[in-house]
């Protein structure tokens, strides 16, 4: 991992980085927001490009490309769900404890009179679907390194893995269930936002097919939720 910027990986295709949480994806409205991740990637290796995005309080894994054409391949391997993404969150209460996979199908749609909030809609929200169990601790690569941040409050350790890629995606669907993740100062209420200091949620493990190779790439970043 380079000093500078937190390089996972990188060659002359794409670069893997590890997005801090509370550091923008891609410059925001107005100067006081142009900091961010891929401005500070750019400012070493200028053919850099965003292929998507982290919330502002996530943190993990992120591609961006080298070039217009790796980009393309690159988004189009998200768009035809080749990518496997896993997140790692701790979230409000205690879910009840299950070894097995459980699955959120509810779907989704920028609340527009509230944005950048979304919300679920049944009506007319575009199908939006996540699968969640309790985080082994025995697993590799479980995402949360052994001395890791523990809330006080009553919590759950949850192991997180999208299929779609909605707006916001994890953090409604867990407050679907009632269980927002812990440090949410947009879906969370006062008792929420008293757990952390910032949003328990990490991107720990990507697959992604090389852009020039399209040989599966493999990547895994754990976090301390420091």
């Amino acid at each position: 991992m380079s000093a500078a910027l937190p390089i996972v990986y990188a060659d002359e295709a794409m670069i893997v980085l590890d997005k801090p949480s509370g550091l923008l994806s891609v410059p925001g409205r107005g100067p006081e927001n142009h900091d961010s991740l891929s401005v500070r990637v750019q400012a070493q290796f200028p053919d850099a490009l965003i292929v998507h995005r982290l919330d502002m309080g996530t943190s993990g894994l992120l591609v961006m490309a080298r070039g217009i054409e790796a980009q393309r391949t690159l988004s189009q391997h998200f768009a035809e769900r080749r990518t496997r993404k896993r997140y790692v969150a701790i979230a409000q209460g205690e879910l009840p404890q299950r070894a097995d996979w459980s699955t959120i199908d509810a779907p989704l749609i920028v609340d527009w009179p509230n944005r950048p909030r979304s919300k679920v809609d049944h009506a007319i929200g575009k199908p939006s679907v996540t699968h969640w169990r309790h985080l082994g601790e025995q697993e590799s690569c479980v995402g949360l390194a052994r001395d890791h941040f523990r809330p006080a409050q009553a919590h759950s350790v949850l192991d997180l893995e999208p299929v779609t890629g909605r707006s916001h995606q994890l953090r409604v669907h867990l407050l679907s269930i009632g269980h927002p993740i812990a440090g949410d100062t947009l879906y969370g209420d006062a008792a929420n936002q008293a757990m952390a200091t910032r949003l328990l949620l990490h991107a720990y493990a990507l697959q992604i097919p090389h852009p020039v190779s399209s040989q599966d790439m493999h990547f895994c970043c754990p976090t301390r939720f420091a």
